[in-house]
Parts: C-alpha cells; sequence; structure tokens
C-alpha cells in the first residue's frame, strides 16, 4: 500500500488538478464540455434525507460513472438512462459517428443513492477502535436495491469506486467515513480511489477479504499446539485473493479493539481497524499492498477504553534500539548448509566432542555487522579448535546493558547488527566453518516496557495475574505465566523458531531455577504453594517438559542446555522416565555444572600453601558426576561486577597468575563434562569483561611487551581443544561412570589430582595436576599394567605456553611396582602449577 499522503504536504494551487496514483492510467477529458467525464462531488455532511426516500427538491442523487467492462474509456456525458436493470452500459456518448440500428443502446445511467447511516453505537465503536468486526460495518456488502459501500478515509477529500466500468463517488458522511449504494447485482472487483487535497491513490479495500487465517490455525492457537506459531501470528506477507499485501494478526483477547498503526497511514491507526476472530483472542486484517520493510504497531483498545502502542510480540524484525517499530519482513537467505544440517544428529552430543567459544556479539569486535562477524568470527574460533559458539542473547532487547537477557522481540535477532538474514549469514558462514551455534534463550522473564508485552492488552495476559506471582523478585521484571495454554505456545514455538528458521544448533535456557520453584529469591508470605503443596512450579516443569520433547522431535541434532543451579532430579533425564521425586525427567540435553565451576574457582582462588584444606573442592564434582549430562562452564557471570577475570582470580605474582590459569585449563579439559570458555579468557585477559568495549585484543598485539604471555594461553587453548577432539577418552564416555577412575584424589599435602578417563574401547589417558608451585621429582601413579611406557600428549607448562619447561620429552616406561591400588606404575616429574596429560605409546 503506498503510504499516506497527507502528512508533510503544501496546499495545492486549487487550479491544478490532483496528483493522480495508480498501477492504471489517468482517465481524462478533453474536447467539448459534454465529452468530459464528470464525478459529481457528494457533500461534506451527511444528507438530509433518509435513504429510500424521496429526496428534497428532486435531488435524484450523486450520480456514477459507468465504463463498459475491461476498459478505462473516459466518459463523455454525465447523464444516465431511465430505467434499466442497473447493468454498466457503454455510454450513449461514446459513439463517434451517427447512431444505427445495430449500435448498442444508450448507456445506463444508476445514482450513487446513500446507504443506511451507522448508528450512532456502532459508529462510535468503529471510530474508537473498540469494534470487534469493523468488516461487517466497512467494505462491499449486498443490500436491498445494490451494493453498499464504506470506506474509512481519515483526512480524505473524497473517496471513489472503481472498477470495470465503473467509477462512484461515495456520499462523505464525516470523520472520514463514506459510504453509497450502487445499483449493482453484485460486488464488483473493485478499487478505492481516494483523494487528498495533493495526491489521488488508487487502493485496494482492506474490508472486501475474507479472514486470511484458517480454521485449524485459529483451532491450533486456541488449543495452544501451533508449533509454527511465527506462521500464524505477526506480520506475514502474501498474496491473499490474487492480490499481494501482508496479513497482521495479533493475540489480544481482553482488548476491546485492535487496530494497525504504522509509517504507510502515518502512524494514525484509525483507518485500519483489525476484526476479532472469535474466541481465539486473535485479531486480524490483510492490507493490501503492504510488504517488506513497513514499520508498524498494533494500537490497542483497552478494556478500559484507553490506549497502547504495542510492538508486535511476533515480530520477525525490529527497528533498532532504541527505536521500538516492528518491522515486515521477508527472509531471501539461501541456506548452504545443508551438509551439516544433515549430519549434525549423527552422535548424540554427550558422546562427541564438545568444546563452546562463549561470545557476546555486540562487544567481541565492536561496531561489526553480522555480515563482518561472519568475515571473522568462524575463522577465529575453528583456529582456536572449539566445535561450538554460544551466543549470549541475540533476540531483540531495549537495553543493551541487560547483555540480551531482558527480550522484548522474542522472535526477532537484534537490529543493532544488521537484518534477520544478515544473522542467518552469520550462522551458515559459521557452519561452513565447521562449528554449531548455540543460542542464550530466555524465557524465564520479561522486562516492563510499556510498548512491550507487560499487560499488553490492558490487563496480564504473558505473565501471571497475581502480581506478587508475576514479579521477579531479583531483576525487576515479569515471569510469565506458564499455566496459560497460549503463553505456553508462545514460548515453545518460538525455541522451535530459533532452530528452524535459523538453524540454531542449541538452546542454552537461562535461569532455570528460577523457572522451576515458586519460593525463588523469595521469603515466607511472598508465595503459594502448589495444589500439592510444594514449592515446585507445576506449570513451568510442564512447559520445559514440552519445550524440551518439541524441539527434539522437531528438530533432530539440536541440544538444549539447562543454565540450572540447584539439585533438581532429572533436568536431563528424559522427560518419560519418572524420578523419586514423582516428576518426568525435565528433557534437556546438558546441564551446567555450576556446583564445579564454583567449587573449583574458590580452590583456584586460594593461596598454594592453603589449598589443602580446600581439596575436596576440587574432588567433589565427582560424587555427582552422573548424575546429569554436565558442562563446565567459565561464563560471563564469572569475570564481571567485581568477580575479576579468570586470570586474576589466582593469586601469586604474574608468572604463577598465568601458570595457575593454564593448569585449571588442562585440568577443566580433561575433568568428565564438555567445556565452556568466555570470550577473553582463552588468552588470560587481565581485566573484567565490559559489554561497551569487549575483550582486551591489544593485549595481542605484538608491539605489546607482554604479548607473548597471553598468545602463549592462547595457544594452549588450541592445543587443548586440539588434543580433546583427537582423543575420545577425553568425550566420548563423559556421562558414564566407566569413563573415569581416580588415579589418587586424596593428595591434599601435595595439591595433585591424577585420574584416567577411559574411551568405548577402553583405550586410557592419564592427567595430572599439580598446584604446587614446586616441582615433584619422582612422583609416582598407578597405571593399567598392559600398557609398557606412556607419552607426554600435553604439558601446560611448556615453555611455548610460557611455562617453565618441565616436560618429558620421551616416554616413561611402566613399571611393576604396586601403587594407588594397581600392580603397576609409572615414575614422572610434575612442574609446578601445571597439568600433563600421558597417553600409552
Amino acid at each position: 500500500m503506498p503510504p499516506d499522503p497527507r502528512a508533510g504536504r503544501t496546499p495545492r494551487n486549487p487550479r491544478e488538478p490532483p496528483t493522480r496514483i495508480s498501477d492504471d492510467p489517468p482517465v481524462t477529458g478533453r474536447g467539448r464540455e459534454e465529452d468530459r467525464p464528470v464525478t459529481a462531488r457528494p457533500p461534506s455532511s451527511r444528507p438530509p434525507y433518509e435513504p429510500g426516500a424521496a429526496p428534497p427538491d428532486g435531488l435524484a442523487g450523486v450520480p456514477a460513472t459507468f465504463l463498459p467492462d475491461g476498459s478505462r474509456a473516459r466518459p463523455t456525458t454525465p447523464e444516465t438512462e431511465p430505467g434499466g436493470d442497473g447493468a454498466a452500459r457503454e455510454p450513449a456518448a461514446a459513439a463517434t459517428g451517427p447512431r444505427t440500428a445495430d449500435d448498442p443502446a444508450p448507456a445506463a445511467r444508476r445514482g450513487v443513492r446513500p446507504a443506511e447511516p451507522l448508528g450512532d453505537e456502532e459508529r462510535g465503536r468503529l471510530l474508537r477502535g473498540a469494534h470487534h468486526d469493523p468488516h461487517a460495518l466497512l467494505g462491499a456488502h449486498p443490500v436491498p436495491g445494490g451494493v453498499a459501500f464504506r470506506a474509512l478515509r481519515p483526512f480524505a477529500r473524497a473517496v471513489a469506486v472503481t472498477g470495470a466500468g465503473l467509477r462512484a463517488e461515495l456520499y462523505d458522511e464525516g470523520d472520514g467515513l463514506f459510504a453509497g449504494v450502487l445499483p449493482l447485482r453484485e460486488i464488483p472487483d473493485y478499487r478505492l480511489l481516494v483523494t487528498y487535497d495533493d495526491a489521488e491513490l488508487e487502493l485496494q479495500d482492506p474490508y472486501r477479504f475474507l479472514p486470511a487465517l484458517g480454521d485449524l490455525d485459529l483451532h491450533l492457537v486456541r488449543e495452544g499446539r501451533h508449533e509454527e506459531l511465527w506462521r500464524a501470528l505477526g506480520a506475514v506477507p502474501m498474496t491473499h485473493g490474487g492480490v499481494p499485501g501482508t496479513r497482521f494478526t495479533v493475540w489480544a483477547p481482553n482488548a476491546q479493539g485492535v487496530r494497525v498503526a504504522g509509517d504507510f497511514n502515518y502512524w494514525d491507526a484509525t483507518g485500519h481497524p483489525m476484526r476479532s476472530l472469535g474466541a481465539s483472542g486473535v485479531w486480524e486484517v490483510f492490507l493490501p499492498g503492504i510488504g517488506e520493510g513497513t514499520l508498524y504497531k498494533f494500537q490497542i483498545t483497552r478494556p478500559d477504553g484507553s490506549y497502547t502502542l504495542r510492538a508486535d510480540p511476533m515480530a520477525r524484525r525490529t527497528e533498532a534500539p532504541p527505536a521500538t517499530a516492528s518491522v515486515v519482513d521477508v527472509s531471501h537467505h539461501v541456506w548452504r548448509d545443508q551438509e551439516w544440517m544433515a549430519r549434525r544428529a549423527a552422535t548424540p552430543v554427550h558422546e562427541a566432542p564438545f568444546s563452546v567459544y562463549e561470545v557476546h556479539l555486540p562487544s567481541w569486535r565492536p561496531g561489526l555487522t553480522y555480515r563482518q562477524l561472519a568475515d571473522q568470527l568462524p575463522a577465529y574460533v575453528k583456529d582456536l579448535g572449539f566445535t561450538h559458539v554460544e551466543l549470549m542473547p541475540v533476540a531483540e532487547h531495549p537495553f543493551g546493558g541487560s547483555w540480551g537477557y531482558q527480550v522484548t522481540g522474542f522472535y526477532a535477532p537484534t537490529a543493532r547488527l544488521g537484518t534477520p538474514d544478515d544473522f542467518r549469514y552469520l550462522v551458515d558462514a559459521l557452519h561452513a566453518a565447521g562449528i554449531g551455534v548455540l543460542m542464550d534463550w530466555v524465557p524465564a522473564h520479561f522486562p516492563r516496557d510499556d510498548w512491550a508485552l507487560a499487560e499488553f492488552d490492558g490487563r496480564p495476559l504473558y505473565e501471571p495475574g497475581d502480581p506478587q506471582r508475576a514479579a521477579h523478585p531479583d531483576w525487576g521484571t515479569l515471569e510469565f505465566d506458564y499455566g496459560r495454554t497460549e503463553v505456553r505456545n508462545f514460548l515453545v514455538a518460538n525455541a522451535v523458531h530459533w532452530c528452524q528458521e535459523f538453524h540454531i544448533d542449541g538452546l542454552r535456557v537461562d535461569a532455570v531455577a528460577s523457572m522451576l520453584y515458586l519460593d525463588y529469591s523469595r521469603e515466607a508470605g511472598q508465595w503459594t504453594p502448589n495444589v500439592h503443596g510444594g514449592r515446585e512450579n507445576l506449570d513451568a516443569v510442564a512447559f520445559l517438559q514440552e519445550m524440551n520433547a518439541t524441539v527434539y522431535r522437531r528438530c533432530p541434532g539440536v541440544v538444549t542446555i539447562a543454565e540450572e543451579s540447584t539439585a533438581w532430579d532429572g533436568v536431563t533425564r528424559a522427560t518419560h522416565h519418572v524420578g523419586p521425586g514423582g516428576f518426568g525427567g525435565l528433557g534437556f540435553g546438558l546441564k551446567w555444572n555450576m556446583g564445579w565451576m564454583h567449587d573449583s574457582l574458590v580452590y583456584v582462588s586460594k593461596e598454594p600453601v592453603h589449598r589443602k584444606y580446600h581439596h575436596g573442592e576440587m574432588t567433589f564434582s565427582m560424587i555427582y558426576a552422573y548424575s546429569e549430562n554436565y558442562v563446565l562452564p567459565i561464563s560471563h557471570d564469572e569475570v564481571v561486577h567485581g568477580k575479576r577475570s579468570l586470570v586474576s582470580k589466582m593469586p601469586g605474582d604474574w608468572w604463577q597468575q598465568r601458570a595457575t590459569h593454564r593448569a585449571y585449563l588442562g585440568f577443566m579439559w580433561a575433568h568428565p563434562g564438555k567445556q565452556l570458555l568466555f570470550m577473553g579468557q582463552e588468552f588470560a585477559q587481565g581485566a573484567e569483561w565490559s559489554e561497551s568495549h569487549g575483550p582486551d585484543w591489544w593485549l595481542l598485539d605484538p608491539s605489546y611487551s607482554a604479548e607473548a604471555d597471553h598468545r602463549g594461553v592462547r595457544d594452549l587453548v588450541r592445543d587443548l581443544n586440539a588434543a580433546y577432539r583427537a582423543e575420545p577418552a577425553l568425550w566420548q564416555r563423559d556421562t558414564v561412570p566407566e569413563g573415569f577412575e581416580w588415579v589418587d584424589g586424596d593428595a591434599s599435602e601435595d595439591n595433585v589430582f591424577a585420574f584416567l578417563r577411559y574411551d568405548a574401547d577402553g583405550s586410557p589417558l592419564l592427567a595430572v595436576s599439580n598446584f604446587s608451585p614446586v616441582v615433584r621429582h619422582g612422583y609416582t601413579l598407578g597405571v593399567p599394567a598392559r600398557y609398557t611406557a606412556w607419552g607426554e600428549y600435553l604439558n601446560t607448562d611448556a615453555e611455548r605456553y610460557g611455562g617453565g619447561g618441565v616436560t618429558h620429552p620421551d616416554p616413561v616406561k611402566t613399571e611393576a611396582v604396586r601403587s594407588h591400588g594397581r600392580p603397576a606404575s609409572v615414575t614422572v616429574t610434575l612442574p609446578p602449577l601445571a597439568t600433563v596429560w600421558f597417553r600409552p605409546v
């Protein structure tokens, strides 16, 4: 639909004809006065007589001009032939010569008579945006004696109905309403010719179309089972009834009415009301001519009659913040990752290498767009050997300082870095580099912005009705009402949307614990128990189970990951397996091991002399290591808000800090579980992360005097990933006890940890960590007797990493000396503050 021309216009010379905008050539007159087309202009006031009554003073109604079918030829006289059946006939004056007996009869002329006025109540509801069915009042409808046409065009000077053989100007009923009855037997294929002060627009009438949303879609929406909800709700460009345009739909069951506002109507929604589609709570209108790139919002009339202008909850594209409009979008991206998508499900993720680099896209290299990131990020991650990237929330969010965790546009990638297709391009580039893409997903809460989801249609809708239940106590946000089927559907379909439309390989679900417990961060009296008297949020449990089951069913090869910090039983257990607590599993594929992260960081932050008193912090994780499928996370949360960066947590001088940092990474990569490392920690950045400037890349500038120190740590991370991916013992049996065996977990006086990892064939890897700043010579460790020698596979103290170079250049021979309960052993030298991996040779 072309833009409404009323804004920013300049006065027109009244002697100049208005500009006419149409796909068709204008109808113009020439020659004698009686040869010119006449379109009578109705009065600006309502007619002073009732429709069907004799007009005063012999007024015969506003004359219409009828043209021959299929013709745009100009009419030549305004008169109408009395009598006839109302069918359009060729104007008599169209003849160019004398009439003969074979000539058609003179054209019938029928006047446009006023339409039955709207009742005051219906008229008022329509004009104030509170009518449930504007299509019943607007558009074309058969009436006795013809067809009634009515249009709502605020600021228009005149409106005419045009079509093949037809042009008829409607009466001005005031308030932007134009109407009239034409003597037609059926509704024609017509358009509206709308005249403004300085232009004429020939437009399709939005109110002549049947609903563009099918009964099955509405049924699934009502049932909360529409797994592709984004295809039913929101702004969907389409061809409807042979006419291109956009279908707008929104769920607002408490609204008195909904209208569409946008740049196409200069944000005056008066002329574009939507209809209610019954008990579904869905409102719909098809707007012809509206297409890709159009800005829009929904103007909602609340139950109390007030108005609120809201962004589309289902918008697939948004304006860049701080602007908040939704944008009509169509994807033109051609995916090139078919091979990746076909093979990603070949191996279960818990039995495959899984090493994750966590990235905050806006600050990784500040100022880069999605497409520019596609030129740099895949190459960097591939060089370091990570199998996946995890993107901190990409969905649109108004406040950059939230890092994306307060989402308003759940279906749209943030416009700060480009378009949705630009984001698809980045995902495609990562897949081309062999890198999986995980995304942080935030279904736990949403912000209170008055243009977004909060009290969306004037009452609590996406949030619970109980304010105490709705308010999230920690973040000043609102929680979702997981017990409402439509809200649950909104979130489940959203998870599917990212995996299906953007080829995301996994969703890391944020703040799961805050969803699972009714008393999360609440004191006694601030929460209401569930129906069983317990603290579990049964609706949230059902939602998470449904989300996981749906995603795994629809998107083979995708993994879901829970950030869950409690001992909830069965986070990664199948939903149909009921645990001791009486609940089926939540159905996640992996869970962040927050306990390991906290305990191990406490240990390494202690001075070495004190670590023996905290030895259990490093071994306790193996007590519960196989209760879930775990990821070991060193995430963004651990390097901000005064917690210090990873290397800065370590005690001692700069050499000791880097050495402990390297030893810790070696221990982490060998420990059962997958790995995640936040950006900047791969090169031992000393400062905390800030979203305003990102990693300190200057530390890797060759002109910087300490560049080698940081480059050495990054080289270690590269080698850790390469060795990890090449050694199945480190990932193939991560989730079963048969993949791990302590050699010595009790050497607290030495600050030493030694264990064996096994692959599916029983081939071992020996990992030894020494968290003391002293070299331990002649250190004996029990090993399997069937191997004659062990070679050093990786040593974090190697000089190329910035270490002291205490290594084992030659294989270490196995001796028939019992140690640690085994009949054979090896004697090695343990470098200070280092981790060493050995393999049989």
